[in-house]
């Protein structure tokens, strides 16, 4: 006999709550199509969207046996809910709904991301890219992530290639310390220095160093432009912008990019620029990354 899906036992176990509240027809319909049909769930606990139960008409619904009903649909000890990224530092704002610790672990291809659920984001939908980047980099690479989070992109550099060094840059001490567990977590620590502060002002002493440098930040990462090419090194490398395009219009994001980074030196030639999509970000526009080949003029 099949198991039932999570997502009918859900509906089935909010369903038995609604209709010992005997609501009018017309409320329990709507009651019932605002129900989420997806979520996260990873570790022991389950991550629901932002507008779940957010509506005014489940106000008199929603108590602690609520909350529980939803674990026990969902399997698991502890629920979420999603929030907004807000701020310069991009700082969670996902609220506990069941369970009083926020700690969560993520595993993905064979990486541990370890972090405080209301404290760091973590895109899930950036899981693509974390793979591309910890197999694009090459051996002996020294490597710059200038807005590095909790490891997002530098756990994969480090435990997929046999690099020299990476040097991670970030500036919200909450994903700091994340890094730094997951360094240790994932036994890479040895060849990681984590740059603490504002990239812009704690980067000179890499002037030069870099064979790749990773700019993970939206809506852009423009005013590091000039941070990543004081690192890259004199002959040239890689560098991976992140940013918003229209969705009918990439070759804008390349075009606007290459102009602002030649604004900023004259002494390098792009020989080869490559878009990647990651995901749609919002109505016609796309989150994507450029791959920039930097080669001395």
């Amino acid at each position: 006999m099949s198991r039932e899906k999570p997502s009918s036992q859900l509906r089935k176990n909010i369903l038995s709550l609604l209709k010992l509240k005997d609501l009018e027809d017309k409320k329990l319909a709507a009651l019932i199509d605002d129900i989420p049909k997806r979520w996260e769930k990873f570790d022991d606990i389950a991550l629901i969207p932002n507008s779940s139960f957010r509506k005014e008409h489940w106000d008199s619904i929603i108590n602690d046996d609520f909350w529980n009903k939803i674990c026990q649909s969902l399997n698991v000890k502890r629920l979420a809910r999603s929030g907004e990224i807000i701020g310069e530092k991009r700082e969670s704002t996902v609220e506990m709904l069941v369970g009083e610790s926020d700690w969560v672990i993520r595993k993905e291809n064979g990486i541990k991301y370890g972090y405080h659920l209301t404290q760091c984001m973590f895109s899930s939908g950036n899981i693509n890219e974390r793979r591309r980047m910890g197999e694009v980099t090459l051996e002996n690479e020294i490597v710059v992530d200038l807005f590095c989070g909790i490891g997002y992109y530098t756990l994969p550099i480090l435990v997929k290639n046999k690099v020299k060094h990476v040097y991670s840059c970030e500036w919200n001490i909450n994903s700091i310390n994340a890094l730094s567990y997951n360094l240790q977590k994932n036994n890479v620590e040895g060849k990681c220095t984590i740059i603490e502060g504002d990239n812009r002002k704690t980067t000179e002493h890499l002037e030069n160093i870099a064979d790749r440098v990773l700019l993970g930040l939206l809506p852009t990462a423009e005013d590091s432009y000039h941070v990543a090419l004081n690192c890259i090194k004199e002959e040239g490398g890689i560098l991976h912008i992140h940013g918003l395009s229209p969705s009918n219009n990439h070759e804008k994001f390349i075009l606007e990019t290459s102009e602002k980074l030649q604004k900023i030196n004259h002494n390098y030639t792009m020989t080869n620029c490559k878009i990647n999509k990651i995901k749609s970000y919002a109505p016609h526009w796309d989150h994507l990354v450029l791959d920039i080949q930097l080669e001395k003029t």
